[in-house]
């Protein structure tokens, strides 16, 4: 192993690199096995089944059963994988605290959570395309700016308080300490929460959710745990950056050029290879597997790299920025590495990896800028 930073645990470090490639390689296996599902659906023949024959009367009753049925048909064939990689592995690495019964009461959750959402996202796209069939890829494009405009706006207050309980935290000194951080980045906070990440994980995480009226300060009960108060001002101090750069509005101008780009690269690969393409709403839902494939394939191969390399120097902005306004970059140091050896984040991927999948900076290289760093 090179020379790492003096605050990282080599040991863990060890242990990083096989835990980062044992959740790499299910995760690929995971995608092969949507992949070869999407493709038995379409071409089994039940997809155009299920889109044509499911209900001739209602196209809507068609368009929810169809959805539904995929989505409970890819669960239930993701099930035994999902099982190891999120409960049984994460046990495996001593970070899971569910019990079974927990665990699967969260599934449950995110199973119908991700239902609702998916349809109301299916269905906006697929009635955009019988709107405009010609201009349907730029309509899209913009019309899921708008989605995530609002799931960005509920996130905190309706989304996230089905899996965990948020709390406001009671700790004094924090909350002024916070509440001073904030101030200094001219933002304000609806309050401070704090997650009972606990009952789940072992992990560590803290984050602003929310716009406007719903931005919140959210805090795990594990990272308040281990972490000083001026640990977490460090912490809380880079993701006010991110608002103090406009991140969360540039990450969602640049996501609109993106998802326009792509829809409009897959409306000229479905139109060459699938004739009945925008013929009428049901042509599309029989070809919505080949629209998952093509999508994913364009959005992961060709702008998941742009993307994560986009994405990592908005993070060193707010490295940078966290870096000017605390009053010691030593809590910054501690508090990166302190994640680094308790979450078992890799500090030095290779290169590729690095470019295939981090949109954050290596701990390692966010050490090194910070050594580095001066006012």
């Amino acid at each position: 192993m090179k020379n790492i930073h003096p605050l990282l645990d080599g040991e863990k470090q060890k242990q990083a690199r096989r835990y980062e490639k044992e959740k790499r390689l299910l995760g690929l296996l995971g995608l092969l096995i949507s992949l070869i599902v999407l493709l038995l659906f379409y071409y089994s023949g039940l997809s155009d089944w299920m889109a044509q024959d499911f209900d001739r009367h209602s196209i809507v009753l068609t368009f929810l059963g169809y959805v539904t049925i995929l989505f409970i048909l890819l669960a239930i064939l993701h099930f035994p994988l999902h099982l190891y990689t999120t409960y049984i592995h994460e046990h495996k690495w001593n970070f899971s605290n569910q019990t079974f019964k927990a665990w699967l009461w969260d599934e449950a959750k995110a199973f119908l959570v991700g239902l609702i959402v998916l349809n109301i996202i299916l269905g906006l796209l697929l009635f955009i395309m019988g709107l405009s069939p010609r201009l349907w890829w730029l309509i899209a494009g913009i019309g899921m700016a708008f989605v995530s405009i609002v799931l960005s706006t509920i996130l905190p207050v309706v989304i996230l308080p089905i899996f965990n309980k948020y709390t406001p935290i009671q700790d004094k000194a924090l909350t002024e300490a916070l509440g001073d951080i904030l101030t200094k980045g001219g933002l304000k906070s609806s309050g401070f929460f704090r997650e009972d990440t606990s009952r789940q994980t072992k992990k560590e995480n803290a984050f602003l959710a929310g716009l406007g009226k719903t931005r919140r300060v959210v805090l795990g009960d594990n990272l308040v745990n281990h972490m000083s108060i001026e640990e977490i001002e460090s912490v809380m101090a880079h993701e006010v950056g991110h608002y103090k750069y406009r991140h969360i509005w540039k990450n969602i101008c640049l996501g609109t050029l993106e998802q326009i780009m792509a829809f409009y690269f897959l409306n000229i690969t479905m139109r060459s290879f699938f004739p009945d393409f925008l013929r009428s709403a049901r042509s599309n839902l029989a070809l919505l597997p080949w629209l998952a494939i093509q999508m994913g394939g364009i959005s992961g191969i060709l702008f998941g790299p742009l993307g994560n390399a986009i994405f990592r120097y908005f993070e060193r902005q707010a490295d940078r920025y966290a870096l000017g306004i605390i009053s010691d970059k030593r809590a910054f140091l501690t508090a990166m590495a302190g994640l680094a050896n308790r979450n078992l984040s890799n500090a030095y991927p290779p290169w590729w990896v690095k470019w295939l999948y981090y949109s954050h900076p290596p701990i390692g290289e966010r050490l090194e800028y910070a050594e580095k760093y001066r006012p």
